[in-house]
């Protein structure tokens, strides 16, 4: 079996504060809201190895995912939520709803190889795209926030899953 990813998560899903935040993560407005702090949780995020983010009190498990861009060859990081399971990582690129995919989907599918920051580590990742159990893992994301379900709602496009595995 391949090595187990940390599993860091603080606050709680459960709790009043991350109750509200769900359902206004789910609202455009908090969309709007969560795409405009997401670089100050970058910051936050890159500064600890993604041990610490802004959402860590609504218990919101998130990680730090830097691919290499298809057209500019730079790195590119991105804060997203993940699904935990042993040894691989869930992401989606729900984009918060929006017609376009985010571009670090594109990144992934021209070149898998990527970093991860979880939990005050760095890890080399290998990214596949999941097709065969999307519906079982998207249904994992909606139990993090039922916030996916509404993004799903607001775009025709199909959300790109990835899971994640040491390379």
């Amino acid at each position: 079996m391949a090595e187990q990813f940390p599993n860091r998560q603080w606050g709680s899903r459960t709790n009043l504060l991350s109750r509200v935040a769900t359902k206004f993560a789910a609202t455009k407005a908090g969309s709007w809201f969560i795409r405009k702090v997401t670089p100050l949780d970058r910051a936050v995020l890159e500064r600890t190895d993604a041990k610490y983010t802004i959402l860590g009190p609504i218990g919101a498990p998130v990680i730090l995912l830097t691919t290499i861009g298809r057209k500019s060859g730079e790195p590119r990081t991105q804060p997203l939520l993940y699904v935990h399971d042993g040894d691989k990582l869930y992401v989606i690129g729900s984009n918060f709803g929006q017609e376009s995919h985010p571009a670090w989907t594109s990144n992934l599918l021209a070149n898998p190889k990527a970093t991860i920051a979880i939990a005050g580590e760095r890890i080399s990742v290998r990214a596949t795209p999941v097709d065969a159990e999307k519906d079982a893992i998207f249904a994992r994301f909606v139990e993090i926030t039922n916030a996916y379900d509404a993004y799903r709602s607001r775009t025709t496009r199909n959300l790109r899953i990835f899971a994640l595995t040491r390379d």
